[in-house]
């Protein structure tokens, strides 16, 4: 038979891309070789579990699986731009360069919005690929959902995703709140929050690959969030506000949030124990 086994490839892309210092590589491998073979993870394990396996890879997948590797391994190009897409709750969005990789941990902010009352008006301010204001509006479709990025790329990605998902999200380009009329409940926010000093330390498939607009702000990464909260002083209909935060910056968030108004404010940690939110309302 022609081809490689299965296994077989998928070791040696464990090696490689082990070899590169990449973090997950068996896990990596196996998304990378079922994408390429066209099914999915689980059919790809139960094959490799088997006592018989029977899938092999051949034909343009030898190629194909090569290419992938190497974009991984050598210009350490994360999975899901490889791919094309990554699960977010739900949801399969679609992912490219134009936004950044949809994280976990960024789920928690449509955690905040679930709890909100029937028919809140809801923003999320800088959206990316859509993940939030997608997911949000998936689970809960009485929430009326705007979303809104400086990035005319990022929104395209972003409507590209609402428009095959089906889910009815208004798409606005705009600069942090300029601009955007003053008639939501609540504010969702991924801003960048990556101080300039932390650049190197960036791990390759961040740094290389992921648009630097939607990572970094100023010198202590606080400098959007600044921004945003001092606009929302003057905004008392925003009820609730709640922002993604990178790892120390929750206490110096919470009194920026107290110094807008916000009399409310808790943090909220990551599955990792970072205090990841800043969540901020209007009420005692």
């Amino acid at each position: 038979m022609n081809g490689t086994a299965a296994r077989d490839a998928l070791d040696g892309a464990v090696t490689a891309i082990a070899a590169a210092g990449c973090e997950t590589p068996r896990l990596d491998a196996e998304v990378l070789l079922a994408h390429v073979l066209g099914i999915d993870r689980r059919a790809l394990l139960a094959d490799l579990l088997s006592s018989e396996p029977d899938l092999r890879v051949q034909g343009s997948a030898v190629r194909a699986f090569q290419d992938a590797v190497r974009r991984r391994a050598v210009e350490r190009e994360p999975v899901a731009y490889i791919v094309g897409h990554r699960g977010f709750r739900r949801l399969d969005l679609a992912v490219d360069r134009r936004a950044l990789v949809p994280r976990p941990e960024t789920e928690q902010l449509v955690e905040v919005g679930l709890a909100l009352p029937r028919g809140a008006r809801v923003l999320d301010l800088g959206t990316g690929s859509g993940a939030v204001a997608l997911a949000l509006k998936d689970e809960r479709p009485d929430l009326v959902i705007a979303a809104s990025d400086v990035s005319e790329t990022a929104l395209e990605l972003a409507r590209e995703n609402g428009r095959r998902l089906g889910l009815d999200v208004e798409w606005l380009r705009a600069d942090m709140l300029e601009e955007v009329p003053d008639e939501f409940d609540a504010i969702l926010s991924n801003p960048p929050y990556v101080a300039e000093s932390e650049r190197a330390g960036l791990a390759p498939e961040i740094l290389r690959h992921e648009p630097a607009g939607a990572l970094f702000a100023g010198p202590d990464g606080l400098a959007a969030i600044r921004t945003l909260l001092s606009q929302l002083s003057g905004r008392t209909r925003v009820a609730l506000v709640a922002l993604e935060v990178g790892s120390g910056q929750a206490p110096v968030v919470a009194g920026l949030t107290r110094a807008a108004g916000f009399r409310s404010v808790r943090c909220e940690r990551d599955l990792a124990g970072i205090e990841r939110l800043v969540v901020g309302g209007r009420g005692g």
